[in-house]
């Protein structure tokens, strides 16, 4: 994921670790960054994740995590000066998100992040 915001072109290996709605978010929220003329460098930690849910005998077992996703590390820039973009003082830069992950015929895949704007 990190690498989607990184590189003003948008490539990166994405596909390999999420599909459904968190693929199209992910590309859709890069993409929105990339035409502001800015890029994200740094890196993110998705800690403490614990299973807040699982149906692993289903048809399409899947997982429900709730992780502190830590972006304090992650920076805003310009992707043309590397300069440091005004972002808002109340931004949480450590904040709680449940994820949805399922079991595909290429393994695991993230199919929703939702951020819960609360801190962590």
């Amino acid at each position: 994921m990190q690498t989607l915001y990184a590189d003003p072109k948008g490539e990166s290996n994405v596909e390999k670790y999420a599909t459904s709605a968190a693929l199209k978010n992910a590309l859709s929220d890069a993409d929105r960054t990339h035409e502001q003329g800015r890029i994200h460098i740094g890196s993110v930690k998705a800690e403490n994740p614990t299973v807040t849910d699982s149906k692993l005998d289903g048809k399409i077992p899947h997982v429900i995590l709730s992780s502190c996703l830590n972006i304090s590390e992650w920076d805003v820039v310009n992707a043309k000066t590397k300069k440091p973009v005004s972002l808002p003082p109340e931004r949480l830069t450590k904040y709680v998100i449940k994820s949805t992950v399922e079991k595909r015929a290429e393994g695991w895949r993230v199919i929703s992040d939702e951020p819960q704007a609360k801190a962590c």
